[in-house]
């Protein structure tokens, strides 16, 4: 019987009715999960949550599609899952000690019609192992290269390797080898020309994966160099003059240390008197055919350094020195002292023929000729 236009209106309304019922209600149940990252050995949790459940049935399965929980139920026989919660709108499972076998796409199952499913990945990651780190070798000279190789060995993912020395970055050049079940070893090589200030200086090996937190490793340089020199003058303080002493000594540190010190006068014989110590140059008695320059050379098994010092000789100093003020103020203090004395008149006159009288009445009359009168002798001549 064909149907009226009027009746295949109703029924495309209903269809209609009916389709979109089903799909507010499957729009309206929404399911959800997160993808995990976990490290082997340790515990993932695995969440199914479902928004405005009308009583479906929730059920996780493992990447095999076999079940693992339905509903609160387990019909898996593997302990490590464990129920965590169960509720209309979840299901909170966890897996415990974690291997790279886990890893994989687990599903949750919301019981619809037709079913839903949301997809949470495992990720298993696998730490490196402790660091190793090696060296060409281990003790370098200054203006060397050298090469230094970090390995993290055993990984998931791939490790990345970062390098310092001190707190400066530095760029190593490295490799990956991939081995099984996708797990690889990366090895890093470093090289550099090291300076003296690199000596005891900590090369870090750092390795980032984010499986590990500041995990490195270490090695301080060991940097030999030539040694430096410098003659510090020990007599005398200022200038050279003829008839002194001078000595000098020759200061020399290096890595090794310097197992030579020779002193030399450029381009001159040595004076034939002076005296050579260890790192020590003495010569007595100045005079200027000594001008020139001397010469502290060290040496060690790195190379060789040198410092000069230039001698001049000056003449003797003749000039000598006025008295000063405070001096003369000094005696007259003294002797102010004596001559406001009432006796010293008499003493004067009757003890003159004594030493000690004339000694004293002596110096009385120095005060009062330093002070520009006679007061003594007016006194003498007054008695």
């Amino acid at each position: 019987m064909a149907i009226s236009g009027l009746g295949s209106h109703y029924i495309s309304l209903f269809l209609y009715v009916v389709f979109a019922t089903f799909l507010h209600k499957v729009q309206g149940q929404n399911l959800v999960t997160n993808n995990v990252s976990v490290v082997e050995g340790e515990t993932a949790i695995i969440s199914c949550r479902v928004k405005n459940n009308d009583d479906s049935v929730i059920q996780l399965l493992n990447p095999n599609r076999q079940t693992i929980y339905f509903r609160d139920v387990r019909p898996l026989k593997d302990s490590r899952f464990q129920l965590v919660n169960f509720s209309d709108n979840e299901l909170l499972v966890s897996l415990s000690n974690v291997s790279l076998s886990d890893e994989g796409r687990y599903v949750c199952q919301l019981y619809t019609d037709p079913p839903q499913e949301a997809y949470a990945d495992i990720t298993v990651l696998v730490p490196p192992g402790n660091p190793i780190l090696e060296s060409r070798e281990e003790i370098v000279s200054e203006g060397n290269e050298t090469e230094i190789t970090c390995t993290a060995m055993g990984s998931k993912p791939a490790s990345t390797i970062k390098w310092m020395k001190g707190d400066q970055p530095l760029q190593g050049e490295a490799t990956v080898e991939e081995l099984y079940d996708r797990m690889f070893t990366v090895t890093s090589r470093l090289r550099l020309t090291v300076s003296k200030e690199d000596d005891g200086v900590a090369v870090i090996c750092i390795i980032d994966h984010p499986a590990v937190k500041d995990f490195q490793a270490q090695k301080y340089l060991e940097v030999q160099y030539k040694p430096e020199v410098q003659i510090v003058v020990e007599f005398p303080e200022g200038l050279t003059r003829e008839g002194e002493n001078l000595e000098l000594t020759c200061r020399a540190k290096g890595k090794p240390q310097p197992h030579q010190i020779n002193w030399l006068k450029v381009d001159d014989d040595f004076p034939s008197h002076a005296v050579i110590t260890g790192s020590d140059l003495f010569i007595e008695n100045l005079n200027k055919s000594f001008n020139g320059t001397y010469r502290c050379v060290a040496s060690n098994l790195v190379g060789e350094a040198y410092d000069d010092y230039i001698l001049y000789v000056y003449d003797v100093l003749t000039t000598t020195p006025p008295p000063t003020t405070t001096t003369i103020s000094a005696f007259q203090e003294i002797f102010q002292g004596l001559s406001n004395m009432s006796w010293l008149s008499s003493l004067c006159l009757q003890v003159k023929q004594r030493v000690l009288g004339s000694w004293i009445c002596l110096l009385s009359v120095i005060y009062a000729a330093l002070r520009g009168n006679d007061g003594v002798a007016a006194s003498q001549t007054t008695h």
